[in-house]
């Protein structure tokens, strides 16, 4: 749902819709934020007929991206960070956009941004008293937020690397294109994000703060490391799975090999034992007793005899 935190000489409070046009934005500071699946965003939107026509559009548009465009009295912000627990759908990165002026913001967001609790608690504080404090308090919490959750990927990719470089053993394929996937899901949002917080840093903006430009500066910097790290994540999955199927296509081999030893072992017992089971007169030594355990032994030497030749001439070992 709608609310509204107004920033005066008094303090901070939140207020009513109702009061929200009675507001100063040469001294007060109003932050309106909005839930696009259950406010009336059209009517609310109305009250504030000085943003453009553009900017409202791209303040509701279902699909964004980070970007960062400036207007005549102010700039429209979007930006990308982790969702809420109830906010994660499939994506975990959750669109949240700014309209943001002289004293005023106004933020929509269609699935709840994981850092708006902490964004409002320092809202209510008194600590975000200007836009610019606002947004880049934002772009803060964002990377904060994304982290830890970037080193994990990491961390689980080098666990993965370990098991396969030093031990051998053949982890499940899946895990590895999950890591990459995940890495690149994230790249794909974190870079343009990191130049529209360029872009808004180097904005000629009057309700920029030089503090609030170092901030952001902080920001896209801890982006620009983390789409590093992405980077070097998805290229390591990517030679992590090629080791994968080069350790599994090295197993198919041994065994292909052993299976070919053991053909080649009873393929000649087998050409004897079919020889001498023909129904014909005439087999040698058919009427002596001691004929079957002497084909017998003669397999057993035979197939002792050509196993020891393979495991000396190191076939097993190829």
């Amino acid at each position: 749902m709608s609310r509204f935190f107004l920033h005066s000489s008094g303090g901070t409070r939140e207020i009513e819709l109702s009061a929200c046009l009675a507001h100063d934005p040469e001294h007060e500071f109003l932050w309106v934020h909005l839930d696009g699946k259950v406010d009336d965003v059209d009517t609310i939107l109305t009250r504030f007929a000085h943003i453009p026509s553009p900017a409202v559009a791209a303040l509701k548009a279902q699909e964004t991206r980070p970007r960062c465009a400036q207007f005549d009295e102010g700039a429209l912000v979007n930006m990308r960070g982790l969702g809420a627990p109830s906010a994660i759908d499939g994506d975990p990165l959750v669109s949240i956009r700014f309209w943001a002026q002289r004293g005023l913001v106004v933020s929509l967001s269609y699935r709840e941004l994981g850092v708006l609790d902490r964004l409002i608690t320092r809202m209510l504080a008194g600590e975000l008293r200007d836009p610019g404090d606002l947004i880049a308090a934002t772009a803060i919490e964002i990377t904060d937020a994304l982290d830890p959750e970037i080193a994990d990927l990491g961390d689980a990719l080098d666990a993965i690397e370990s098991s396969v470089l030093e031990d051998g053993s053949t982890i499940e394929r899946q895990k590895v294109a999950q890591l990459r996937a995940e890495a690149i899901s994230y790249r794909r949002f974190l870079a343009p994000q990191r130049q529209a917080t360029e872009r808004l840093m180097t904005m000629p903006a009057d309700w920029l703060e030089p503090d609030d430009r170092l901030h952001l500066q902080e920001a896209a910097d801890r982006c620009a490391r983390m789409v590093e790290e992405l980077e070097s994540v998805r290229e390591r999955a990517a030679l992590t799975h090629e080791a994968l199927t080069d350790l599994r296509a090295e197993h198919m081999n041994r065994q292909a090999l052993v299976l070919a030893i053991v053909a080649l072992v009873f393929l000649p017992l087998t050409f004897i034992t079919g020889l001498l089971g023909m129904n014909v007169e005439g087999i040698p030594f058919a009427r002596e007793p001691w004929a079957f355990w002497g084909v017998v032994a003669f397999c057993a030497f035979g197939g002792g005899a050509m196993a020891i030749w393979f495991k000396a001439t190191r076939w097993l070992q190829k």
